[in-house]
């Protein structure tokens, strides 16, 4: 907001856009953020859509598959990536990917779609980034482009998140 109000007053160029981590397991940005885009005009443009990948479902259960970014830093990574490990790869964001899994087959999506599809549904989102580890990804992630996730599967969404308030905090406290 300073930078914004700076930009206004002196007449300078102004914030656009903003990039942060947002996902169905890190909701944070639909709090003061959000309201400072839509307020602003300014568009967020998501990373991390699939949490890391966890919102693949390739961790459930208790797998840790090769080569993983997660599995590598949580067996041979230094302390800085086994702790940001831990912070995307909890019981926590797990039971939530569950459930989001759950979801995603109840509608005959696959959760990757499900999860870029609904970063995209935000009215302060103005594209949501991708990215891929193997050329086979792609289309899973860009069949989201043409979802819109109708209100029910919103709220189903939404009752995850309520029962397992912001899954990558330490605390599950919402950040508010």
């Amino acid at each position: 907001m300073k930078a914004t109000w700076t930009a206004d007053k002196y007449n300078l160029s102004r914030f656009e856009s903003v990039q942060n981590n947002f996902s169905l397991i890190n909701r944070r940005c639909e709090s003061e953020l959000a309201q400072v885009c839509r307020q602003e005009n300014i568009s967020l443009l998501p990373y991390s859509p699939l949490g890391g990948g966890v919102l693949t479902g390739k961790y459930l259960h208790g797998q840790l598959p090769q080569g993983a970014r997660f599995t590598e830093y949580l067996l041979h990574g230094q302390e800085r990536q086994k702790k940001m490990a831990r912070r995307f790869l909890n019981d926590r964001t797990l039971a939530a990917t569950e459930k989001f899994q759950e979801i995603a087959n109840d509608i005959g999506m696959a959760l990757e779609t499900l999860s870029i599809a609904w970063t995209k549904q935000h009215d302060f989102v103005a594209s949501t980034i991708i990215g891929v580890s193997h050329l086979d990804q792609l289309d899973v992630c860009l069949k989201a482009a043409d979802v819109d996730l109708d209100s029910e599967t919103l709220q189903r969404l939404d009752a995850v998140e309520d029962a397992i308030p912001n899954p990558m905090s330490e605390d599950g406290l919402r950040r508010l």
